[in-house]
């Protein structure tokens, strides 16, 4: 194990605690012999079993990452024999459809997923905030006013312009 970053490191310490969440949920997928199965895929997964095939600008904005994360996750996927990729409504468009083989997963990853989060609300229960709750909250106060401004506050870098 690591030592814990120094509390001014922040992006090592996020990275940190992401890093041992998504390191534990991917052995428990080894542990039910879905080696090739990772946490990143989940959400969109999550996605697709609930609303159907979709482009992938439309799945990186229903889970909140950019057209690249997504491309690049489905793309893992797709070697992993979980999705397929079909041509759209133009030439740039690709549509992400879950396979068979994906379908045939879903009671287990369903059941990881019940798990975890039962598993994050007792962790939750051991924090002074829930984790989502905080994660939620500097979502928010980022929205508001970037780091890139708060930065500048401090002198440091000149102001940019709106």
């Amino acid at each position: 194990m690591t030592a814990t970053p120094d509390r001014e490191a922040l992006g090592t310490l996020l990275r940190h605690v992401l890093d041992l969440l998504d390191g534990d949920v991917a052995a428990v997928y080894t542990d039910l012999d879905l080696a090739d199965y990772r946490p990143r895929y989940s959400p969109l997964v999550r996605v697709l079993v609930a609303d159907g095939p979709l482009p992938i600008r439309d799945l990186a904005t229903r889970i909140g990452v950019t057209h690249s994360a997504a491309s690049q996750t489905v793309a893992q996927m797709s070697r992993a024999g979980l999705v397929t990729l079909t041509p759209g409504t133009d030439g740039r468009q690709r549509i992400v459809t879950l396979t068979d083989r994906a379908r045939a997963l879903l009671p287990v990853v369903e059941a990881e997923w019940a798990a975890t989060a039962t598993a994050m609300r007792r962790l939750d229960a051991e924090l002074p905030v829930p984790l989502a709750d905080e994660l939620r909250a500097v979502l928010a106060a980022l929205r508001r006013r970037p780091l890139r401004d708060r930065i500048a506050d401090t002198g440091l870098a000149p102001r940019r312009a709106r």
